[in-house]
């Protein structure tokens, strides 16, 4: 499957691709961004998400934008909730306006 149909948590992201280059641990990176070293290994583990003051912060530390780790995390959330909730037997109202429209105002 691609990214876009089983996107990454954004701590593997940030594991795999900024921390493990770099050779930086959580705890030296938690001291680096100035946050408890437990929210650091608790995202890179996967079970928090990137809070908007990890954003700002990550956004600083890496030169990139609080959005793109906002948005990694509202991806991933996305692809879970897809999963989990069946929405198949929602009507999409588009298609109910449309028929509306058709018909002219009703007396």
């Amino acid at each position: 499957m691609s990214l876009l149909e089983e996107p990454m948590h954004p701590g593997e992201v940030l594991k795999e691709l900024y921390l493990d280059p770099l050779g930086m641990g959580a705890i030296a990176f938690a001291r680096r961004l100035d946050v408890p070293r437990t929210r650091i290994e608790r995202l890179i583990k996967g079970t928090t998400g990137v809070t908007p003051d990890t954003a700002l912060r990550l956004a600083r530390v890496f030169n990139t934008t609080p959005a793109y780790w906002v948005n990694l995390q509202t991806n991933y959330d996305l692809a879970l909730a897809a999963e989990e909730i069946d929405v198949s037997g929602i009507e999409p109202l588009a298609a109910a306006w449309h028929g509306q429209l058709h018909k002219g105002p009703q007396s």
